[in-house]
């Protein structure tokens, strides 16, 4: 048995809420440092895969892009700027995330967020903001910081370039233009960085403890962990699952058809984009988008030939069946996500205490798969463009590029719905001859009771 000192006079004893702060900086520091070193790295590497490291300018434009494209990676905004003087108009504006860095930082971040409360029972109000206030104030300084790296102009060489569409004149432009030193670059707008940054932490967090099934609940929230977390720890199952899938078919392309640099710099950088499009289209669901112009984004070719397809300038549906008219394997998706999504919901099931009917199984997977494909849809939108107009003499889209990817959202969010409810029901179904949590064998009808 213990005895508490009395404090010395003069001096204050720590309260509680003091070490729990201290606790609470000390594991948000290792979180966020964590999670930004994770996808610092897959970055890097991504870009790496890419070619970005022979781009003029050396490691400090190296550097920046890595920036840009984290800050990207978190929801921020990277503005593209161009300047060809008063010979020539640029325009130039790019969305899109990269979701393989986003995912990796979520999940390091998120597990680490979680691991302080692994060994309570029950988690307090203040702990949770003692751990989650400190996570979000560091994450958003750093924020801030790569913001500021997140800048960058590169010299435009046009040799050769979009200049010759213009005809007999093209030589001439080239030598006015190199004249005016013109360059492209880009920037952050800190404003929304910083707001979409702040929405992103705060969405990691919670999610980390929706799909937890061990990170203790306040407990006041912890009558809801059997309607809630089953459905999300199995949800989250699926869309990893999609990634895993899609890592095993891109290694498989990498080893067999060549372009090895090239595959791995699309599953380092947006993995999850095509993964998530492919569960997207598999459930019934579709885009609007087209490819117009030289270049375009790394995509699986059937997709790219979709989006070239017909009149460059009408926007294309990607579906099922567009994507099955260049390639009837295309129809594939449909069975790998009935058995998917219907796997989830078994283990979704299988996890939930027995007492729960089938009927519950489907509302609680139908509601929980429509918020997932509400909130991942929204990141698989891709807009690109650029372009440039030279003494007046052809137009901003004449002279360009434009890559658009726009996703149906609210119908693939009411499929979800209905794939949930059906998915749902038959899981809790088949779960019936599994034994589960809080189960009892009955007796043989032979043996009495004492």
């Amino acid at each position: 048995m213990s005895t508490r000192l009395p404090t010395p006079p003069g001096r204050t004893a720590p309260t509680d809420a003091t070490g729990h702060l201290a606790r609470g900086v000390a594991a948000g520091l290792v979180a966020v440092v964590a999670g930004y070193l994770a996808m610092g790295v897959t970055a890097a590497l991504g870009l790496w895969a890419a070619g970005a490291a022979d781009l003029p300018g050396g490691s400090g434009a190296f550097v920046a892009v890595l920036a840009a494209v984290v800050v990207m990676a978190t929801g921020g905004q990277v503005g593209l700027s161009g300047d060809a003087g008063a010979l020539a108009g640029t325009q130039a504006d790019v969305t899109a995330m990269p979701l393989s860095v986003t995912l990796v930082g979520a999940l390091v971040t998120g597990s680490l967020f979680l691991r302080p409360l692994r060994h309570h029972a029950v988690a307090r109000v203040r702990d949770l903001l003692a751990l989650a206030v400190p996570t979000v104030v560091l994450w958003m300084a750093a924020l801030g910081g790569l913001s500021a790296l997140a800048r960058h102009d590169f010299p435009i060489s046009l040799g050769g370039g979009t200049t010759e569409e213009t005809g007999d004149l093209g030589d001439l432009f080239k030598d006015l233009l190199d004249a005016t030193n013109p360059s492209v670059g880009f920037t952050t707008d800190v404003g929304p960085t910083l707001f979409y940054g702040l929405l992103w932490i705060l969405g990691v967090l919670v999610v980390a403890l929706l799909v937890s099934r061990r990170a203790p609940l306040p407990a006041r929230l912890v009558r809801h962990h059997q309607a809630v977390r089953p459905a999300a720890s199995a949800l989250l199952l699926l869309v990893l699952a999609y990634v895993a899938v899609g890592l095993v078919i891109g290694l498989v392309v990498a080893a067999v058809k060549g372009h090895a640099a090239e595959t791995f710099a699309v599953l380092l950088l947006g993995l999850p984009n095509v993964s998530w499009l492919a569960l997207v289209v598999g459930i019934g669901g579709s885009y609007d988008g087209r490819v117009d112009g030289p270049f375009g984004l790394p995509m699986p070719e059937i997709l790219d030939a979709v989006l070239r397809g017909g009149d460059g300038k009408e926007l294309k549906t990607v579906d099922l069946s567009s994507l099955a008219a260049y390639d009837g394997r295309a129809w594939w998706l449909l069975p790998i996500a009935a058995v998917l999504v219907l796997g989830a919901a078994f283990v979704m099931a299988v996890r939930s205490p027995a007492r729960i009917r089938p009927w519950r199984h489907a509302l609680h997977l139908g509601t929980g798969f429509a918020v997932t494909m509400l909130v991942i849809t929204p990141l698989t939108l891709v807009e690109a463009r650029f372009g440039l107009s030279v003494l007046g003499i052809g137009d901003l889209e004449a002279l360009g590029a434009e890559v658009v990817l726009r996703p149906h959202i609210w119908q693939t969010v009411g499929l979800a719905l209905l794939w949930g409810l059906v998915a749902g029901f038959l899981g809790g179904l088949l779960a019936t001859r599994v034994r589960r949590r809080g189960e009892i064998e009955t007796p043989p009808a032979d043996v009495k009771a004492p």
